[in-house]
């Protein structure tokens, strides 16, 4: 694993599911950035770079999709950053819009913290992390 921990960002509009999502991916040693809207999201994936980003699809302001498109449109950095959208929206078009969007993996509400978990280690295993 490279020297700086693994920034993880967490884009969720539900405070307690955000808190419960930020407190167990913190106790996996990985560093934690929240945002309560798209719009916060989108300020902090510029601002500090995250490597994983998992993001919420309806939030106020800028909706995960937006966020999604705008990321990949224009990046902050060069290196990949897997988007882990967990919603629940869970139409097989949503889906397919967040392939044809690149979203890296797609989990639907309900799921387990253990889910998430995974789907971090996932992108951690098919994504290089450099050190920055």
């Amino acid at each position: 694993m490279s020297a700086h921990p693994i920034k993880i960002l967490i884009a969720e509009d539900e405070d307690v599911v955000l808190e419960i999502m930020a407190r167990k991916i913190a106790s996996q040693n990985y560093e934690v950035i929240t945002a309560r809207d798209g719009q916060e999201a989108w300020e902090k994936i510029i601002s500090t770079v995250p490597d994983i980003i998992i993001s919420d699809l309806k939030m106020p302001k800028m909706n995960g999709w937006a966020v999604l498109s705008q990321l990949r449109q224009n990046p902050p950095t060069r290196r990949w950053q897997p988007v882990i959208i967990v919603s629940a929206q869970s139409d097989l078009a949503d889906f397919q819009k967040g392939m044809d969007l690149q979203a890296d993996h797609y989990l639907t509400k309900p799921c387990r913290i253990e889910d998430i978990l995974k789907a971090i280690r996932l992108m951690l295993s098919l994504v290089p992390q450099r050190n920055t």
